[in-house]
């Protein structure tokens, strides 16, 4: 009998299961790419709004960002994960802000947000869409609890250079040698799973940039920034292999203004 790989499994139960790998990782300082890049670029993006929602908070580093720039601003972290959640309630109460309640979180997935209607100012998703199944589902709530104006931050894995297949080519056979990064099959829609690091498995849903864009736009949420930053300097540091293919993105970032008339909206 020869091994099959891991189970399939929901974007939830993988998540339960690498949430503490994931922390340690990726949070409380640990990721140049979050501390150099991410957190600074989400920080700009949300700007002066009041009310923010987070879809797919993870541990809170985000919120706890967010609250630093603007202690008494309304935040609200949610994410589908139970270790997450409680992490983020710990570190939360561990940091506090000093000079605000600081963020809040509730477990709960994207498709069905417990916020009430045109009740945020911006909602933020940070390289959570790419583990979600129901896009249009969880993009429609995305609409619905923003205020008319209202932005949606959203950041992804970049579409283009996360494609199912792709990586960085070193052919040494040719003369003269050449690096490039090799484009998978980017149009059809997948899911994978990858083993990030020994052990450890994650399930990608690989979508082309203009599914997004398209169902964006069919909830009343219109593109008006969007960014694709140089992997930032602590990365490539970690990272010597990819000094080449600095100028290909690894992150994409759009702001969504959301405009349109509520009607028929619960």
């Amino acid at each position: 009998m020869t091994d099959a790989g891991p189970a399939p499994l929901s974007s939830e139960d993988t998540w339960e299961d690498v949430s503490l790998w994931w922390q340690d990782n990726f949070s409380q300082g640990a990721d140049p790419e979050y501390e150099e890049q991410i957190l600074p670029l989400i920080t700009d993006l949300v700007g002066d709004a009041g009310r923010v929602l987070e879809v797919g908070t993870g541990e809170g580093q985000v919120t706890r960002s967010l609250a630093r720039a603007r202690p008494r601003r309304r935040l609200i972290g949610m994410d589908p994960t139970r270790n997450q959640v409680v992490a983020a309630v710990e570190r939360a109460t561990a940091w506090g802000t000093g000079a605000g309640p600081g963020p809040a979180y509730a477990r709960a997935g994207a498709e069905h947000l417990p916020v009430a209607s045109g009740s945020m100012d911006a909602v933020v998703a940070c390289l959570v869409f790419e583990h979600i199944d129901d896009v249009d589902g969880a993009i429609a709530e995305v609409a619905r609890v923003l205020a008319d104006g209202g932005r949606f931050v959203f950041l992804l894995n970049h579409p283009l250079i996360q494609t199912p297949d792709s990586g960085w080519i070193d052919d040494q056979i040719i003369e003269p040698p050449e690096q490039y990064w090799r484009i998978g099959p980017y149009l059809p829609e997948a899911e994978t799973i990858e083993q990030v690091e020994k052990g450890v498995f994650i399930r990608f849903l690989h979508r082309p940039l203009s599914r997004y864009v398209n169902a964006l736009a069919d909830h009343g949420l219109y593109v008006e920034r969007m960014i694709e930053p140089a992997p930032p300097p602590g990365f490539v540091a970690r990272a010597p292999e990819y000094e080449e293919a600095a100028t290909i993105p690894r992150l994409l970032a759009l702001v969504a203004r959301r405009f349109g008339d509520r009607q028929g909206r619960s």
